[in-house]
């Protein structure tokens, strides 16, 4: 059971938030002949590239392609790439990249597989990074591999008793997550996880392996905190600051759906504005099974405090069909959070696939009265389809939206609206009813591929810069996709 069959439960037991985006882009477009036609191009030499590689390429007809050319959403497995390069290193990166703009062939990098839009393939060379997925800490750094998936990140670093911000779904990459901002359940505490990246190590179009921090390269440091994969370059590392883990009380509190207005009016306005340590997502859900209205959550403390700080909430909302909430250790609760508190690392690690779209927009204000009858009776329609709403403020709020590429600094919460299954009716309207009451924003992570306004809606005045960046690390355009800067 992942997140998504997650949101189902009522209690204890078991999309990506994050689903997390990873980079996609194309090559360079073929220049004319006199003629006005292209001139003609030998067949790229894939053995070639096979051999320079310390990895693995795997090409149609090799045994493991059907496995190699999967994302995470089964609904994108009619595409098949050129080839899967599983790269080891960044040299590895560096050829593919130099086969990609020798050949004239599209390239896309992938770390977890979870791009909305199923851009983490493509009909190129993909650049899979899974195999690059070390986690080493040392003196309050982490330094984790591109491919690392977290849940274990989370796994590997609580041996030593510290973490980083970061998403729920436990088969989402590092690298995505991270440089599309990166939002999660200890958001609210200790920022998102772009807010805590030191450096991370860049392999640029021309085939560059350059460090980028505050001081070195800091234009496309700065991009690569909300900038979005796809843009820039293929991440390889990326070293974090920690923090210290503790056990944390987690809840889940469920009404009818008779109480849903009242429910969304109490939590947008006590949410937002509760302590740090508490952190909270109100889900709202129509599946087989009926409509359903939980909140569900995380508070960095003991049950007793949580208990007065849910006052206010529950004094707006009503009391509770059901409520639960125990303390556990940090990792325990990640994997709660993630759907798979019953299952081993290992098995988290295999969530199965889902076939799901999704839409979302950043709430930089309350709903009205109208806006919250609007999304309720948007979820009650026929279907099976989920609203999750993220808290944010806090640590968030306390960066300034130009201090990173990431611009949503003032939202309070963030919309993800799901829907099983690959038909976007239901998505397109509850999301264009809603617009007239949340705005043009969106999170780059929930990729949208039908927004015509994504540029401000994912990166806001953040857009012009980004494009600077874009210019200065990869003026010929060799990373390309639908969306791309």
């Amino acid at each position: 059971m992942d997140r998504r069959d997650f949101l189902h439960a009522a209690a204890l037991a078991p999309l990506a938030l994050s689903g997390s985006l990873d980079q996609a882009g194309s090559a360079l477009s073929g220049s004319l002949d006199r003629a006005g036609s292209a001139p003609a191009a030998p067949p790229p030499d894939w053995a070639r590239l096979r051999g320079r590689l310390s990895g693995t390429l795997v090409l149609p007809g090799d045994a493991g392609y059907a496995a190699a050319r999967r994302l995470y959403n089964p609904a994108y497995d009619r595409i098949r790439p050129g080839g899967v390069a599983y790269c080891a290193n960044a040299a590895d990166v560096s050829a593919c990249l130099a086969f990609a703009r020798a050949n004239r062939v599209p390239v896309t990098a992938r770390s977890g597989g979870h791009s909305y839009a199923g851009w983490s393939t493509g009909t190129g060379l993909v650049i899979d990074l899974s195999r690059m997925r070390s986690v080493a800490y040392a003196d309050g750094r982490a330094t984790i591999g591109a491919g690392a998936k977290l849940i274990d990140v989370y796994d590997r670093l609580s041996r030593h008793g510290v973490s980083v911000p970061a998403g729920t779904c436990p088969t989402v990459g590092i690298s995505g997550l991270t440089l599309g901002g990166g939002i999660g359940v200890m958001s609210r505490k200790y920022g998102l996880t772009c807010d805590v990246l030191e450096s991370v190590r860049v392999v640029t179009a021309d085939g560059r392996v350059l460090t980028c921090d505050a001081t070195r390269n800091a234009g496309l440091f700065w991009a690569c905190r909300g900038g979005g994969g796809g843009n820039f370059g293929v991440a390889v590392s990326f070293t974090f600051r920690t923090f210290e883990t503790r056990d944390l009380t987690v809840f889940f509190l469920n009404w009818p759906w008779s109480k849903a207005r009242a429910v969304v009016r109490a939590w947008q306005s006590w949410a937002p504005s509760a302590p740090g340590e508490l952190w909270s997502s109100l889900h709202l859900t129509r599946s087989a099974g009926g409509l359903d209205v939980q909140i569900v959550g995380t508070y960095e403390g003991r049950k007793s405090a949580l208990d007065r700080l849910l006052g206010p909430l529950v004094a707006g909302a009503g009391r509770p069909s059901s409520r639960s909430a125990r303390s556990v250790p940090y990792l325990e609760a990640m994997k709660i959070m993630g759907g798979c508190s019953s299952r081993t690392v290992a098995e988290c690690r295999r969530t199965p696939r889902t076939v799901y779209s999704g839409k979302s927009h950043m709430a930089y204000g309350k709903l009205s009265a109208d806006g919250v009858r609007a999304l309720v009776n948007g979820v009650a329609r026929g279907g099976r389809h989920s609203v999750l709403m993220d808290a944010m403020g806090g640590a968030i709020a306390r960066v300034g939206p130009a201090a990173t590429a990431f611009p949503h600094r003032a939202a309070l919460f963030s919309v993800q609206y799901y829907q099983e299954g690959m038909d976007r009716t239901w998505l397109r309207k509850i999301h264009a009813n809603m617009s007239r009451y949340f705005g043009d924003h969106a999170y780059v992570n929930y990729i949208d591929p039908d927004l015509m306004t994504w540029r401000s809606a994912y990166y806001g005045s953040n857009a012009a810069r980004l494009a600077q960046v874009k210019a200065t690390y990869d003026p010929d355009r060799l990373f390309r996709l639908p969306q791309g800067l």
